[in-house]
């Protein structure tokens, strides 16, 4: 069972829902719009909301909590629901936008938390460690707003592939005729899940986006393009991202469509990236061969799909671990790692220190020198990325994923590349590793360590970096605010914690 998910009484699961759904929506309105005034209020830190003038004071630290609004002279408790009202109104005065559909959304977030707290109150949580921290993520995004709403449809049509509450499923089987099949790369792994008639072609399907997409299909099962052959013999594993499922036995990982927004995106695989992946995968490949092991890269191998539903069935056939794992090393999401889960190593670590160390090892120069000798730009946040612990639980290899979040060089500025490389792997990861040790292990700072790290790649940006006054931090809650592409990047300063360390 996850550390953080001990059973409660049953009348505490809204409030933890509560809780959960605060801490990243205060950490967005803390980040990107509250500012800061010099006094405290006790031990808590006062904001003023600049667009009502409001005063806004909470629990500090990673997860911040406990929101409290002045008002007549006293501070008053805000609950979920209020705080999403309070966010929205300073937002609209803030930004004279409306803000669409995230109240809503944000509202859904703390909805779909509550029904995974009561479902995992009833599940059992995978034996295997990797697993576990792929389906321990119940904060997920730590900065963004709404970061588990699930596209506002009922609990019942998605829970069941929900990876926080340690779901498990068989895949949708079709099958496409020959010569409505469209793909690139190597896909032969498809062909092994079941079996096609003559004149088909086998496409898994993700059970949720069939659903999604079942209007829509209509037609071509009726006349033939598209054939229903049942689900797979076996069941998979939904990974943190929802839509990429993991077969252990086959050491396979598949990424499908879904029509559901989660954070910023929906979460279609899109024809212009499926068309530019293989380019963007084989320079990651490039890279990590010139590399060398430990670091390994899982190569999105190619993608089939039918030619009328392209980017609605496309399926994307990534590597397993096992070919790229050192003996005896067990793989771990780094968002797990960072949001806690049974067995964690950061959390037992005996020598945090040294833990960090051999963490920072294997995670920062990978990235820099794809970065730098092969201009390509990892995506290497939390979830992008796997760390590999040895039987001590000391980290000994880093595994990145994802091309389809990957840039290339020049395809982007190398400043452009540089700004979204510092806040993936220095804001977004190691900011979430370094604030989780320090929870874990009080006394600890991090920060020394990876300054040392950094200064040892000789990158004409590196000594920038460490004199800095500030690092960029995505603001996620004025992109969905305002609407913006979910693609795109905006960046508030933040203080540097690397300076002067």
């Amino acid at each position: 069972m996850d550390r953080v998910d001990l059973k409660p009484p049953a009348d505490t699961v809204g409030q933890r829902a509560d809780a959960y759904a605060a801490a990243p929506l205060l950490n967005c309105l803390l980040r990107e719009v509250a500012q800061p005034l010099t006094g405290h209020d006790g031990e808590r830190p006062v904001y003023r909301l600049p667009g009502s003038g409001r005063l806004l004071r909470v629990r500090p630290g990673r997860r911040p909590a406990d929101p409290e609004v002045r008002t007549a002279g006293a501070w008053h408790p805000v609950g979920h629901t209020e705080l999403v009202k309070l966010v929205a109104d300073e937002l609209r005065r803030h930004t004279g936008a409306a803000g669409g559909d995230l109240p809503a959304e944000m509202i859904d977030s703390r909805d779909a938390v509550a029904a995974l707290l009561t479902a995992r109150e009833q599940a059992t949580a995978p034996s295997d460690p990797y697993l576990r921290s792929e389906q321990s993520l119940l904060t997920g995004h730590p900065h963004h707003p709404a970061p588990k709403a699930r596209g506002g449809g009922p609990v019942a049509s998605w829970l069941p592939y929900a990876p926080e509450a340690h779901a498990r499923f068989p895949l949708a089987l079709l099958g496409v005729r020959e010569d409505q099949v469209a793909e690139e790369g190597d896909t032969r792994a498809l062909d092994a899940l079941g079996t096609a008639p003559p004149g088909y072609r086998l496409l898994p399907a993700h059970p949720w986006q069939l659903d999604l997409v079942a209007r829509d299909l209509a037609p071509a099962f009726a006349d033939g393009r598209l054939l229903r052959l049942g689900a797979t013999a076996f069941d998979t594993w939904p990974t943190a991202a929802v839509r990429t499922v993991y077969e252990p036995r086959r050491d396979l990982f598949l990424k499908f469509s879904l029509d559901v927004r989660i954070t910023n995106d929906i979460r279609r695989l899109w024809r212009h990236d499926l068309h530019r992946l293989r380019r963007t995968d084989q320079a990651a490949e490039h890279a990590f061969a010139a590399l060398g092991r430990p670091a390994a890269w899982l190569s999105d191998r190619g993608y089939r799909t039918a030619v009328f539903a392209f980017e609605e069935l496309a399926v994307l056939v990534r590597d397993g671990l096992r070919g790229h794992l050192l003996p005896d090393a067990t793989p771990l999401l780094a968002a797990g790692l960072a949001e806690g889960f049974d067995g964690s190593p950061l959390a037992a670590a005996a020598d945090p220190a040294a833990w960090w160390e051999a963490y920072l090892r294997q995670v920062v120069p990978p990235a820099l020198t794809a970065f730098d000798d092969h201009g390509v730009v990892l995506e290497a946040h939390l979830q992008n990325t796997l760390v590999a612990v040895d039987a001590a639980g000391t980290p000994v290899q880093s595994l990145f994923r994802d091309a389809e979040g990957a840039k290339l060089l020049p395809d982007v500025s190398r400043a452009a590349g540089w700004e979204r490389l510092v806040y993936c792997l220095i804001v977004n990861h190691l900011g979430e590793i370094a604030g989780a040790l320090a929870e874990h292990h009080p006394g600890l700072d991090p920060w020394p360590a990876a300054r040392r790290e950094l200064a040892r790649h000789d990158l004409p940006e590196i000594p920038a970096l460490l004199a800095a006054p500030t690092v960029p931090g995505k603001t996620n809650l004025l992109l969905r605010w305002t609407g913006a592409d979910g693609a795109a990047a905006r960046y508030v300063p933040l203080p540097n914690p690397l300076l002067g360390r």
